[in-house]
């Protein structure tokens, strides 16, 4: 019988694996925005993505997944109101 600790793994495995393919779908459809000039679409898909990235890499405990993504999300803002 699996313990409490292993199916709570387990939830959080599958949860990380759907929020990384889900985030990484975002942003190549913001890629894609991107190259057909569909403002602000790509912005706010890349928006989601780096927000969904941020999420697993909080489920995963991985400080550097963290980071980089905490980088591009304050990057973000930036470059938009720069205009």
């Amino acid at each position: 019988m699996p313990s409490d600790v292993a199916r709570a793994g387990a939830v959080a495995g599958r949860a990380a694996f759907a929020v990384k393919w889900t985030a990484s779908i975002l942003q190549i459809a913001g890629y894609t925005a991107t190259a057909f000039g569909w403002t602000p679409l790509n912005l706010h898909l890349f928006v989601a993505g780096v927000l969904g990235w941020f999420a697993v890499g909080v489920l995963w405990n991985d400080r550097a997944i963290m980071l980089i993504h905490l980088i591009a999300l304050g990057a973000m803002p930036a470059g938009m109101s720069r205009g």
